[in-house]
């Protein structure tokens, strides 16, 4: 199975917001580990909260992650400029467009950006949204993980 994000980007802050405002999106979803936030640190650095800044007033904004771990979740919440939700157990669409649902906006208004391709691209396919796929924020992630995001990449078609 090979999975054709809409783009393919460095890492988030390449993201072109006034290009997606101009195809009429008005909601950005965002995987939260290694995508907003270096993996497990459960905090954000000046910068990606600078680039928060800059287009959370232009688009309803929510972190939706598959961590479970509650405790993660509320410390990530209480630094983060946006929603963070939790458990999302993506690639199933239901936490995203419940998300969606709630905030009375469709998916063909949406992007879902984040890391990985069996994941975030995918829920955002299934949901039929846009897709940006990123490189992770930490530019020194384990060799195990670099193995397995190299793999993981293979199912992508450019």
């Amino acid at each position: 199975m090979f999975i054709k994000p809409d783009y393919n980007l460095k890492n988030i802050y390449e993201i072109n917001f006034d290009e997606l405002k101009e195809q009429g999106i008005k909601c950005v979803m965002l995987d939260l580990d290694s995508t907003v936030m270096q993996s497990k640190s459960a905090t954000f650095t000046p910068e990606t909260i600078e680039w928060f800044n800059t287009f959370i007033k232009d688009f309803e904004v929510a972190i939706i992650s598959n961590n479970t771990k509650n405790d993660y979740i509320n410390q990530a919440s209480k630094t983060a400029p946006c929603r963070v939700i939790g458990s999302a157990k993506k690639p199933n669409p239901k936490v995203a467009k419940k998300y969606l649902d709630e905030i009375g906006i469709k998916p063909s208004e949406a992007v879902m950006v984040g890391d990985r391709p069996l994941t975030d691209i995918l829920v955002g396919k299934f949901l039929g949204c846009k897709t940006i796929l990123v490189g992770s924020i930490n530019p020194k992630e384990n060799l195990p993980t670099k193995l397995v995001r190299a793999l993981e990449r293979s199912t992508i078609r450019s």
